[in-house]
């Protein structure tokens, strides 16, 4: 059986990347940190079949900045693989914190390819690190690839940047399975309601339900390339099975505007999002990526892997599973179970 350990666990690509690798056999470790309140809600429902999951998910408490944690960890578990996902990964807070951002999003990085080594697992584990389309900020080609120029203009895409090279240095200089994988936006109905994605598809039902008036927005011209998230951790782990590590860009090959995401969910509900929708200059950031559009041929020559959920199927299946939210919350308002806008148990 083998073991992984994922960072970042209990987030959009932690909980699906879980799930894959326990359906593939795996016993897996993840990492959280202790919070007041509980933040495991993305993947409580994997403890629900114990004959499949339960019996093979451990999660453990620590903190990407903390290294000595890092390094216990591995030298207790020695696992197979190791998934670094944990990031703060919001990119207009990256301008609030970013001090915090290079921080956990950067150098927990080398804390983790350093616990590696001290553990002495160099040549024994396989390690992914998850970088980012942001990297490449003021594009210089289009579309954008693995040979194409870093250009971040977020202190999220420099943070990814520097991981991404500590990442491939660590790979020439220790022999260390060690790959990059260059995801462009990928969402899902997991994705946190702060991003962009999930932002519209909740309004946008809790509009058509009655239980939102309007939905404010910064630029709605930003084009990205977006892709699903359940689909994209199945990438992660393919690039672990290969016998040379190396690094890939995983997007769908298409763009489109944050104000088409907004036309196609709205369109789906039968409303017209313009008369919902309004400007706040609050959500602009002071430098931004106006389009970003991956290639992915390295990725489905080497190994055979593309896309397949597209664009208008992604939002229909985010704006479905937010209808059903959104129905279910009502339900608990006229009941009196809802507080301060937040759902509890039935």
């Amino acid at each position: 059986m083998k073991k992984a350990l994922i960072t970042g666990i209990t987030g959009q690509d932690g909980s699906y990347l879980a799930e894959l690798l326990l359906t593939k056999g795996y016993e897996v470790h993840g990492i959280i940190r202790r919070a007041s309140s509980f933040n495991t809600s993305r993947i409580n429902h994997l403890y629900s079949d114990p004959h499949i999951h339960g019996t093979r998910l451990f999660l453990h408490y620590g903190d990407l900045a903390d290294s000595s944690q890092m390094t216990k960890l591995l030298y207790e578990l020695r696992p197979d693989e190791i998934y670094n996902l944990g990031a703060q990964s919001h990119v207009r807070v990256s301008f609030d914190i970013p001090e915090y951002t290079g921080d956990v999003t950067g150098l927990s990085t080398v804390r983790l390819l350093e616990a590696i080594r001290e553990s002495g697992l160099t040549q024994d584990v396989r390690f992914y690190q998850a970088s980012s389309s942001e990297m490449f900020g003021k594009v210089h080609e289009v579309p954008q690839s693995e040979t194409t120029p870093f250009h971040p203009r977020s202190p999220y895409g420099c943070a990814k940047v520097f991981a991404y090279w500590l990442t491939a240095n660590y790979r020439e200089a220790y022999n260390l399975h060690a790959s990059n994988g260059i995801l462009f936006n990928h969402e899902s109905p997991r994705r946190g309601e702060t991003f962009v994605t999930r932002k519209i598809t909740r309004a946008a039902t809790r509009i058509k339900m009655g239980l939102q008036n309007e939905l404010f927005l910064g630029n709605l011209d930003a084009q990205r390339d977006w892709g699903y998230a359940k689909e994209y951790v199945e990438v992660m782990w393919l690039m672990l099975q290969q016998d040379k590590a190396g690094d890939y860009v995983c997007a769908t090959g298409e763009t489109h505007t944050i104000r088409a995401f907004c036309e196609e969910c709205f369109g789906l509900l039968d409303l017209d999002w313009q008369k919902y929708v309004k400007y706040d200059e609050r959500y602009e950031r002071p430098s931004e990526v106006d389009l970003l559009i991956g290639d992915p041929s390295k990725l489905k020559k080497q190994i055979g892997w593309e896309s397949k959920v597209k664009f208008k199927e992604l939002v229909r299946i985010m704006t479905e599973a937010d209808l059903e939210l959104a129905r279910r919350e009502l339900a608990y308002q006229n009941l009196g179970d809802v507080s301060d806008g937040n759902l509890t148990p039935p």
